[in-house]
């Protein structure tokens, strides 16, 4: 039988202690020595894209989302090959990497290369963001811990499972949460982002158009919120632009008003309407929606949590050059 000496068990004890997760390696000042100015610049070039196109929080979020849930928060979304090349092939990648988002990056990043080359990722840079743009939209301000790597691979492939589609069942996206290690109430907090932004009317025409054989129109959508997402949407095959706004109250206030619009019978797609409909979640809507501040608080915890999900430290990742490349060719 081994024998320990006091000296090394209590060594042993406090190895096992120690948090060995990845985020470990995460701190809130990780730029403060390396880039001091990090925070200021993202912060700057923020505002000035939030004041010409308020809809880049919206943007920036859904692209945020993309990334954590595909990749693990790594910018492998924001690598050129899958969103120039292929997102014609992917109707859900497509929706997920608006314009706005991937420019506010940019420029962050150019600047940031200016003032302190090779030390900020990208993947730092859209975290950051995402959670500044949502403050200036009136949403919470919450923690975001760097010292993210940008990966080194990125595969159009790992998209499809990952995100959650318009049309899923709440069985679906229930057990897409959960094994991302969201719990349900996590889950509804985090669709609450939906309270800005808009969404293309092919994500939820079927409601409008389609519902049934004898229901083209589902009945459980508020009637004049059906008949006014009609003529919105009247031409949603010709013009693939075609959309509307996901909260049509206060679409550019980041709120609560999502959640009241779900009760109201305006849940936009089958997903927001699904939150209402089941038992497991709409006490969570109920509650949201009368709460405000614990929704804010909710959200704000889940978003970190999303925040830190498989990050890339160390020798896992890289910090690129520029956000839409790998700093080599051999990937």
């Amino acid at each position: 039988m081994a024998v320990f000496h006091p000296t090394a068990l209590l060594l042993l004890l406090l190895f096992l202690s120690l948090p060995f997760s990845v985020h470990s390696h995460l701190s809130l000042d990780y730029y403060h020595k390396t880039c001091p100015d990090f925070a200021q610049i993202v912060h700057d070039t923020v505002a000035r894209k939030h004041a010409t196109s308020p809809v880049t929080a919206a943007a920036s979020m859904r692209l945020f989302f993309s990334d954590c849930l595909v990749g693990g928060c790594d910018a492998s979304v924001l690598i050129s090959s899958n969103v120039f090349n292929h997102a014609e092939r992917d109707a859900e990648i497509n929706q997920a990497l608006p314009g706005d988002a991937f420019d506010v990056v940019t420029r962050a990043k150019i600047t940031l290369e200016l003032s302190c080359p090779g030390i900020v990722s990208c993947s730092d840079v859209l975290a950051q963001a995402t959670r500044d743009l949502i403050a200036a939209s009136g949403g919470p301000s919450y923690k975001v811990e760097l010292g993210r790597k940008d990966s080194l691979v990125s595969k159009i492939s790992d998209v499809e499972g990952n995100i959650p589609k318009p049309n899923q069942s709440i069985d679906e996206l229930i057990k897409l949460f959960e094994a991302k290690g969201f719990t349900i109430q996590e889950m509804v907090a985090l669709y609450g982002g939906r309270t800005i932004g808009f969404s293309n009317c092919r994500e939820f025409s079927d409601r409008l158009f389609n519902f049934s054989k004898n229901t083209p129109t589902d009945p459980e959508i508020n009637s004049k919120y059906a008949e006014a997402l009609k003529k919105s949407c009247a031409d949603y095959e010709k013009n693939p632009a075609s959309s509307a706004y996901s909260d049509p109250v206060t679409p550019g206030k980041f709120d609560n008003v999502y959640y009241q619009n779900l009760l109201r019978g305006m849940g936009l797609s089958a997903a927001d309407h699904a939150l209402v409909k089941d038992p497991r979640t709409r006490k969570f809507v109920e509650m949201y929606a009368g709460n405000q501040a614990l929704f804010f608080k909710d959200f704000g915890e889940a978003m970190e949590k999303m925040s830190v999900r498989e990050v890339k430290t160390g020798e896992k990742g890289d910090v690129r050059r520029r956000c839409d490349a790998f700093n080599t060719i051999n990937h």
